[in-house]
């Protein structure tokens, strides 16, 4: 009983995170997670800490700049780098955790270009991908309100269970990898830095 409960404050705490700006300037809030607490309010405040990194990491840019590849031959952009987090977003809350078939309506995704939330972004609409990205992720804290870490996602993954659990650590670490990514290619676009 204690994750339900854990689980329903840290969607609170998640909402204030990410979704919000601040008043005077419009930014996105980022807040730090707590040093003290149990384990799934931990796990979902660095998950909601990670998700506003990128939007920071985003913010200000042009669509022509968010478009704008790190090197070749890499493919990767930020706005890549969103289409991406929001196709896993659906992946793992939707189609693992809550058992939604995708089946024609996975983000992105082609059998022609399997890449194409990074390949097609040259003429792709950076709105468009920011208000997707922003509905998986609230799509993502209903998907897992008032339930236990321990739950067992419906679909399997390659033939194996999944818990909630090891979809928020797999997540962190999908974050914070292409945040890594993200931080390069802002000092490409404007020299900014920073965590």
């Amino acid at each position: 009983m204690p994750d339900q409960f854990a689980v329903g404050v840290s969607v609170a705490f998640a909402r204030m995170c990410v979704m919000s700006t601040d008043a005077d300037s419009a930014r996105p809030v980022r807040l730090d997670p707590p040093l003290v607490a149990d384990e799934a309010p931990m796990l979902t405040a660095w998950l909601d800490f990670h998700r506003a990194t990128l939007a920071l990491k985003c913010e200000g840019l042009t669509d022509e700049q968010l478009r704008l590849r790190s090197a070749a031959p890499s493919s990767l952009s930020l706005l890549g780098l969103v289409r991406h987090l929001a196709a896993v977003e659906q992946y793992w809350f939707q189609h693992i955790l809550a058992g939604v078939d995708l089946d024609g309506r996975a983000l992105y995704w082609t059998e022609e270009d399997e890449d194409a939330d990074f390949n097609q972004v040259d003429t792709a609409d950076a709105a468009e991908g920011f208000a997707t990205w922003r509905a998986q992720i609230e799509l993502a804290r209903e998907a897992v309100a008032g339930l236990p870490l321990a739950t067992i996602g419906k679909n399997p993954r390659r033939g194996q269970d999944v818990t909630l659990r090891w979809i928020l650590v797999h997540l962190i670490e999908e974050y914070a990898r292409h945040n890594g990514h993200a931080d390069l290619i802002r000092e490409l676009i404007d020299g900014s830095t920073g965590e």
